[in-house]
């Protein structure tokens, strides 16, 4: 209660100097009771995002009005990564974080870009970048939806769509960028973007935006930024790539490593050895036999995902699909209506794999084994997201053998051989007892 008290009388200042401050105190204590909080998630969790200290949000001396966004985000406690994070980011120092996929990375970074911005300054003062155009919008609404009580203006610009538009709305206030690399660079090599006072950089799945894809274009971004910055870097895997970058741009960063496994602990790994041409066949049966509640199925090429949607269809299964190739519009279109659960499957190419959030996807099913470790990582983690229960299947054919066996020594996980029935408890949501009890009280 202490910190609370503190957190708020900062708020209350210009409140007790008007005429009627007993009114105020008494919305002071009683804020939260009037929020618009969203139901419980009363699913069962892994230690993931439940091994924390037992910090509060309120404990981060957080303005009133971003915690009335984080509570009506339905989001209740810190998760590891928010705990180790939030408080060093507004602190000022740069970061180095290493965390699992789907276990809170974007609210680690956005609380405290959100904190930290001046709504009173119309002007560029943070910016977020992300590699792919979809973790660019989610990770906008995000922002959005925590600031939605601040006076705080976040815009999200991506290639793939109007440039005329986005020079127009930049020239609006704002004061938070969500970016892809390519679009970002544009709008700064046009004079448009002014990053005169823009002095907080994160950088989500820094190692993709660090690979061969982006080669140069983060230390353009950099070069344009004032001397005086800080750089919030966020990656589950740590390549030399990100080593490199580390030392050359970040000034005695706070490492976070909460990676002593790779895998997300919700996540059960199985196998299913069949020839190529039995695969659509397999991929059949998984769909009778599986309590899907959503399924990402994953192909290692576009030509492959949209033949294969093609055929789920024809077998009489409500699918979409999504790639790089397809008009942008088309994308938002699809990653929005899946999200928003009008469609059980979506296949997808590798463009689907980074930070996508989709928390009701309980199967990942790759139908074309990838070859890097690093890839197969982040595709297995769009299931089991936030310490939630997933099955990710392979259908292996006898030439990904050896891929299968490297992938598992490099990630340190046992990828199982499938059985005959899968344990429905493995990946169907499970409540918490003590909330069934309470629901079955309140019924009565």
């Amino acid at each position: 209660m202490m910190t609370e008290t503190h957190v708020n009388s900062n708020h209350m200042m210009p409140a007790l100097n008007n005429i009627k401050p007993k009114i105020d105190i008494v919305d002071d204590v009683g804020w939260k009771s009037k929020l618009k909080i969203p139901p419980k998630d009363r699913r069962i969790q892994t230690s993931d995002v439940t091994d924390t200290k037992g910090n509060e949000f309120e404990e981060f001396c957080l303005k009133r009005e971003l915690l009335m966004g984080i509570f009506e985000k339905g989001w209740e406690k810190p998760s590891p990564i928010q705990e180790a994070s939030i408080p060093i980011a507004m602190s000022g120092k740069d970061i180095l974080a290493r965390a699992k996929n789907g276990t809170g990375k974007t609210g680690a970074y956005s609380i405290p870009v959100l904190e930290q911005v001046d709504s009173k300054k119309d002007c560029i003062q943070a910016l977020v970048i992300v590699p792919t155009r979809e973790l660019a919008l989610q990770t906008s609404q995000i922002c959005i939806e925590l600031a939605k009580h601040m006076q705080v203006k976040v815009m999200v610009t991506t290639g793939g769509t109007n440039l005329r538009d986005d020079i127009m709305r930049i020239y609006q206030k704002v004061q938070v960028i969500i970016a892809t690399p390519g679009r970002i660079l544009d709008l700064m090599d046009k004079d448009v973007a002014n990053m005169d006072h823009c002095r907080m950089l994160v950088l989500d799945e820094a190692d993709k935006l660090l690979s061969q894809d982006f080669k140069g274009m983060l230390d353009h971004v950099i070069s344009r930024l004032p001397k005086e910055r800080q750089i919030l870097l966020y990656s589950a895997t740590f390549p030399l790539s990100v080593k490199q970058f580390m030392e050359k741009h970040l000034r005695d960063p706070y490492e976070i490593n909460l990676m002593e496994e790779l895998t997300l602990k919700g996540v059960t790994q199985y196998y299913a050895f069949v020839q190529e041409r039995q695969k659509v066949h397999c991929l059949n049966t998984l769909f009778s036999k599986l309590q899907i509640n959503q399924s990402i199925i994953f192909c290692n090429s576009t030509q492959r995902v949209e033949l294969l949607a093609k055929k789920i269809t024809e077998l009489g299964y409500c699918c979409y699909y999504i790639h790089a190739k397809m008009a942008q519009a088309h994308r938002n279109r699809v990653f929005h209506d899946f999200r928003a659960g009008l469609c059980r499957n979506l296949v997808c190419s590798d463009l689907f794999t980074r930070g996508i959030d989709v928390q009701a996807v309980n199967v990942v099913i790759n139908f074309d084994f990838p070859k890097m470790a690093e890839t197969y990582l982040h595709r297995i983690g769009r299931s089991g997201r936030f310490g939630h229960l997933g099955i990710a299947i392979n259908l292996i054919t006898y030439e990904d053998r050896f891929a299968l066996h490297r992938i598992e020594q490099e990630l340190g996980t046992e990828i199982k051989p499938i059985p005959k029935v899968i344990d429905p408890s493995l990946y169907v949501a499970k409540i918490e007892e003590s909330q069934e009890a309470e629901d079955i009280n309140l019924s009565k």
